[in-house]
Order: C-alpha cells, then sequence, then structure tokens
C-alpha cells in the first residue's frame, strides 16, 4: 500500500522534498500514539496504527527510488544509489537495533515488553525526526527526465 501511495502521490506532487515530508510528519506523530501509548496499557498495539506506521514507512523507502535517479548523473548513478542503500540502510539502519537494545536496560516499565517499546518506539522517533531534519538539505532534482548520456 506504500508503494502504491507513493507512486500516486509522485505525479502530483512536484517538490521530491515536500514529498518525503508528506510521510515524515504523519510519522513523528503517529510514533507516539502507536508504540508509546499501547506500550503503557497493553503489549498488543493497535492493528490500524500498526498498519498506518508501515504504510508511510515503506512509502519512504520506495521514495528513494523515485528520488536517487534525478539527482546522480549517469556515470554515478549505480555507485551512488548502492553506497545510499548500503552504508545509509544496511550499516547505519541495522545499527538501529543495537541503539534500541542498549536502551532497554535504562527506560524503567514494569515489564520487559514494555522497556522493549519504549525503546523502539524513541528510536523510531529519532529516526523520523532526524530524516525530516536531514531532508532540508536534500537537493531538488531538475524537473525534466535526467538524460541518459553524458
Amino acid at each position: 500500500m506504500g508503494r502504491f501511495l507513493m507512486a500516486f502521490l509522485a505525479v502530483r506532487v512536484l517538490s521530491r522534498r515536500r514529498l518525503l515530508r508528506v510521510f515524515q510528519i504523519p510519522g513523528l506523530l503517529l510514533v507516539p500514539l502507536v508504540v508509546f501509548v499501547p506500550a503503557v496499557r497493553d503489549a498488543n498495539m493497535s492493528w490500524w496504527g500498526i498498519f498506518a506506521l508501515g504504510l508511510i514507512t515503506v512509502a519512504q523507502f520506495n521514495f528513494w527510488g523515485n528520488y536517487l535517479p534525478l539527482v546522480y548523473p549517469v556515470h554515478l548513478r549505480g555507485t551512488g544509489e548502492s553506497f545510499a542503500a548500503n552504508i545509509g540502510g544496511r550499516m547505519l539502519g541495522t545499527s538501529a537495533a543495537l541503539l534500541t537494545t542498549t536502551l532497554v536496560a535504562y527506560l524503567p516499565a514494569a515489564t520487559a515488553t514494555q522497556q522493549l517499546a519504549y525503546a523502539a518506539g524513541i528510536v523510531g522517533l529519532l529516526a523520523y525526526a532526524v530524516g525530516l531534519v536531514a531532508s532540508f538539505w536534500l537537493p531538488e532534482p531538475a524537473h525534466e527526465p535526467a538524460a541518459d548520456y553524458e
């Protein structure tokens, strides 16, 4: 669903920064509602909240496939996209698991499940906040398709 939503909005929203923020701002609002509130009351989180959070997260993954080819020149596309996906997504992104499990020991809660929910929520909120702040420095690609030669 997130891919379809991104594809639908990609042809309607011309600014790539604005398109990314369409998903990041709701993410900043949804993470506390979906993760923190149910963690206090019950370990079973809201099904609709998880669906909505998953939808906007997956849509952002699809954003890179639409954005990066427009930013990198043809001779750098493979290298630039691979660097962004492998260094950013795989190396930095997976370190969030270590950060989450490290935070668990320092968070007050009645159960270990609640501690883990709080830690995951903090890391998720941090990821959305960093993404939103970083979006202000994204270069805006030209509105015409990139040339396939150079």
